[in-house]
């Protein structure tokens, strides 16, 4: 195993700037007066205090973001108004890349190559995207049966709450915060307690580009508390929530329980890559590491179930092991490093524990399975073989870089196993053959089929799951959708017999 898991000592940690919670345009202390500690997952050790909202504060957010709907100028703009706003956040989001990746880094183990290449431009990008989009949003002209004109207005739902994951902490803010600001909505947005700097930093950056105050709140705090009073709020309009399953489920009843608010939900996943003996084993090998290992396997929609077709199969095998056990584990400030720790301990001993189980379910480990370097919380690349359908390993969202590699003679076969999950995220085919292409792709299941591909998100591209997997879509135009209420006008055509 290819490990330098001690590093991190050589790297200067950046200035944290923000650590309060920010409402209505300005930093403030939590009302109770608590803050709570964000922790370096290279090493374990405190990063800063951070300012623990809790109901009353998401009170005080969504009241500001209330009073900003109801009677500010955001929604009242015009769309090219809303959208130069937005392209100048962009312009000073892309001025402090480097800043905004490191701090992601430093909060959830991200590789800092990445963030400053991928994560934080690609979130530039997006929001960028969506500035072009908000002059765009329209409704259609009707043609009604009877003596009336009719048309639609699309109007921004109102004010939103944001419930972001930890694991592409900028990324999610801009999945989340683009179209809504894009739409004319207001928002609150709560960032997972494990990764909160990027999302305080974002907020002061949309203060300077010119996002009017009370528009875009951030409160910092625990899902529990600061998150279920976000979900229950009365004054709340619409919920997008990015999680796992089970929260999901407590955002969804609590938005049920209260007013009944607009829900959108992206949840966890399983998802399954399909090789076929007709493709090429080198870059299946490839494609298959990257779907499983790829931000330390903590992504929805990693191919942590990798299904391969019984004619490569045992070269796959032998080729995997050895990738793996080149896959660099260590410090994700070193531009060598392929994969950095997991989040924190709760992700780390989580992951140990399903490798542990799988030992016990009589899956092989066929290489990795342990905890890498004496401080902070890596694991080796893990892979198991001789999984079987039933087996926890092959059925729950590990959210850690272990692999379950299985074996399959017929396309019937890999298309049942492949849907058989409680999830529909996504999903890899690797093939020659454009009609197994085509016939896989339409048979599975999954929100986001790859084909000889994996990871292949673009601006342009909807996303969002099937199944246990959620509902709404994120990117693309969909997206906007979710942030819009959609009004028919009807008046009477002068003349009308029916007047």
């Amino acid at each position: 195993m290819a490990v330098d898991c001690n590093g991190g000592e050589s790297f200067k940690m950046p200035e944290i700037k923000f650590t309060k919670l920010f409402i209505n345009g300005q930093f403030v202390d939590s009302v109770s007066g608590k803050t709570f500690e964000t922790r370096d997952p290279r090493t374990g050790d405190v990063i800063a205090n951070v300012a623990e909202g809790d109901k009353e504060d998401i009170d005080l957010a969504v009241r500001a973001a209330r009073n900003a709907f109801d009677h500010g100028k955001w929604p009242r703009m015009s769309g090219f108004e809303r959208g130069r706003i937005m392209m100048k956040l962009a312009d000073l989001l892309e001025q402090h890349i480097e800043e905004v990746a490191e701090l992601d880094s430093l909060d959830g183990g991200k590789l800092l190559t990445l963030g400053k290449a991928m994560d934080i431009p690609g979130a530039v990008n997006l929001l960028r995207y969506y500035a072009g989009a908000a002059d765009k949003i329209h409704g259609e002209t009707l043609k009604l049966s009877r003596e009336y004109q009719g048309y639609t207005l699309k109007e921004p739902i109102g004010v939103v709450g944001h419930i972001i994951p930890w694991n592409y902490p900028t990324t999610m803010f801009f999945f989340k915060v683009s179209p809504a600001l894009a739409t004319g909505c207001t928002m609150v947005v709560k960032p997972a307690e494990q990764t909160p700097l990027s999302a305080l930093f974002c907020a002061q950056l949309a203060k300077k580009a010119g996002v009017p105050d009370g528009v875009l709140n951030v409160v910092t705090g625990f899902g529990a508390t600061a998150g279920a009073a976000l979900s229950s709020h009365m004054d709340v309009d619409k919920i997008s929530f990015t999680g796992s399953t089970e929260v999901g489920r407590l955002v969804m009843e609590a938005a049920a329980k209260s007013n009944l608010k607009h829900v959108s939900l992206e949840l966890g996943g399983k998802s399954p890559v399909i090789i076929f003996d007709d493709a090429d084993v080198d870059m299946a090998v490839d494609l298959a590491r990257i779907a499983t290992f790829f931000n330390k396997g903590e992504i929805c929609v990693s191919g942590t179930r990798i299904y391969v077709q019984e004619g490569i199969y045992d070269e796959f095998v032998k080729k995997i092991a050895e990738k793996a056990k080149s896959w660099v584990v260590g410090d994700p400030f070193d531009p060598k490093v392929q994969q950095g720790p997991q989040v924190d301990k709760v992700q780390f001993e989580k992951v140990l524990n399903y490798i542990d189980l799988g030992k016990r379910e009589g899956a092989t480990l066929l290489t990795g399975g342990k905890r890498c370097g004496e401080k902070g919380y890596y694991i080796e690349p893990t892979i198991f073989t001789d999984v079987k359908e039933e087996m926890r390993i092959a059925q729950d969202e590990i959210f850690g870089p272990v692999m379950s590699l299985m074996k399959f003679k017929t396309i019937e076969e890999a298309i049942e196993k492949a849907n058989n999950t409680r999830y529909g995220l996504a999903a890899g085919v690797l093939t020659k053959d454009i009609n197994t292409a085509n016939r896989v792709s339409r048979s599975i299941r999954a929100g986001t089929i790859w084909i000889n591909c994996y990871f292949a998100f673009d601006n342009d591209v909807p996303f969002g799951g099937y199944k246990m997997s959620g509902f709404g879509k994120d990117m693309g135009m969909h997206a906007l959708d979710k942030y819009l209420q959609v009004k028919s006008v009807v008046t009477p055509i002068y003349g009308s017999p029916w007047l």
